[in-house]
């Protein structure tokens, strides 16, 4: 069983940049890929990015790519995502997942889910 907690969120101006984190809240998730979501109000959960239990092969969505980066630090048992250039439709509930696959490609691959950090882009 994997615990993962979500920080980082909050209220952001356009054009600012957030990191967001997500941790295990006991125990590690190093073997671990991990995933950021997102649901804005009335949509449904999409994925934002991925990364490998090893730090390899970042992916992200269309939506946010060339201005976001996924990162992991195994030895701090951390997972960030840099999200730079927000705007109003980046504005939903964040969360973290974990899978045990090595290069999860959907929402069913992952086992383990945070409770979600609220961003709200706006002026």
């Amino acid at each position: 069983q994997v615990e993962l907690v979500e920080s980082g969120g909050g209220l952001v101006q356009p054009g600012d940049s957030l990191r967001l984190s997500c941790a295990p809240s006991g125990g590690s998730f190093r073997s671990y890929a991990i995933g950021w979501f997102r649901q804005a109000p009335g949509k449904e959960r999409e994925f934002v990015a991925r990364i490998t239990w090893t730090g390899d092969y970042p992916r992200y969505a269309d939506s946010v790519k060339g201005r976001s980066t996924i990162s992991r630090d195994n030895a701090k048992n951390t997972v960030s995502l840099q999200m730079d250039r927000v705007a109003p439709e980046d504005t939903a509930v964040y969360y973290c997942a974990a899978s045990r696959r090595w290069l999860p490609t959907q929402q069913s691959d992952y086992e383990y889910w945070g409770q979600g950090t609220q961003v709200t882009v706006s002026s």
